[in-house]
């Protein structure tokens, strides 16, 4: 499934902490500040927030999962897109990017309303796979044409790499959907957030203890990465306020722009973090592996840095003070 959100700037920045008080009176701390909702959600008539979110894919199940289930009055049903044939790309990325073309004009079309409403378009931010055929394929698409219509506006994605080993991977073809998508990713994305399936599986098992991780773990670590990662875009601050800044700090040249992240502590699914320091001294190899590296706080006190950093999002926070390195 392919996610595609809009960013808008937020309105009425305040800076933390900031309290006003009359002369002659002490300054007393400010309340706590609620977060910007108008970045990512938009209120609906009802007062609902609806999220600035499509959902497109080229098989139902997935969607239909979501629209059954306790989010199903979420999401605003004109931004959700299934193909009418419903057969997915079957792993294959011309086949996914041959669908997307031939439905170019509707999604964009669903694009620009989103766009249009929004107050002011930073970019998008967009969430694929790059292994199968509709993330791979429809996601390079919709890369392309994202830079062709909003050439001014920034495009940021959190890719999941595939496992590569070949006793876990179940599509033979995703070494050529993995290189015709980074083509992409390299040529028409700013900001590229590297999401490694194998090493969001080991943190699942090794780290927390996780015998066999679902989806619903896995996918728990990325969205927990996902929003540390933009918490500076959706509550008051002094850097980093809007998309702009945040990857201006993070991306020191437009090539170099695969990031990778850490982030701790790591708890999901009620399970709680064991780390082991003495499994720390072999897991540092993987940290070359992106062009700018993002790190919270101390990495390496509870043993999860090195593997934080392998799940690979950028973990910008203003609770943890992240710095940016490349």
């Amino acid at each position: 499934t392919t996610t595609t959100t809009t960013t808008t700037a937020p309105s009425g920045r305040s800076p933390i902490g900031a309290a006003s008080s009359s002369p002659g009176t002490p300054s007393l701390a400010a309340p706590p500040v609620a977060d910007r909702k108008d970045v990512f959600f938009y209120q609906a008539d009802d007062d609902r927030y609806v999220p600035r979110a499509l959902l497109l894919d080229l098989e139902p199940r997935v969607v239909n999962a979501i629209q059954s289930s306790e989010h199903r009055d979420l999401f605003n049903p004109e931004n959700v897109f299934v193909a009418k044939e419903g057969g997915g790309a079957g792993n294959n990325w011309a086949s996914g990017y041959r669908q997307a073309d031939e439905n170019a004009e509707l999604l964009l079309d669903m694009i620009d309303r989103e766009a249009d409403n929004s107050d002011s378009l930073e970019g998008f931010v967009l969430t694929h796979s790059i292994a199968g055929g509709t993330g791979s394929g429809m996601g390079s698409f919709f890369l392309e044409r994202l830079n062709d219509h909003y050439p001014k506006k920034l495009a940021a994605t959190y890719s999941v790499f595939p496992n590569w080993e070949e006793d876990q991977s179940d599509v033979v073809v995703q070494p050529y959907n993995s290189v015709l998508t980074l083509k992409r990713l390299a040529l028409n994305a700013d900001c590229v957030v590297v999401v490694d399936n194998t090493a969001l599986n080991r943190i699942a098992t090794d780290r927390l203890r996780v015998p066999n991780p679902s989806v619903h773990h896995i996918n728990a670590l990325v969205s927990t990465v996902m929003a540390a990662s933009t918490t500076t875009l959706r509550y008051p601050g002094y850097a980093n306020n809007d998309l702009v800044g945040l990857v201006a700090s993070l991306v020191p040249t437009p090539r170099c722009h695969f990031l990778m992240t850490g982030y701790t502590p790591l708890v999901v699914g009620g399970a709680a973090p064991a780390g082991d320091p003495a499994d720390d001294d072999d897991e540092d190899d993987d940290e070359g592996d992106g062009a700018a590296t993002t790190t919270g706080g101390p990495p390496d006190d509870d043993g999860l840095g090195p593997d934080a950093a392998d799940a690979a999002s950028v973990a910008t926070t203003a609770r943890a003070g992240c710095r940016a390195s490349s």
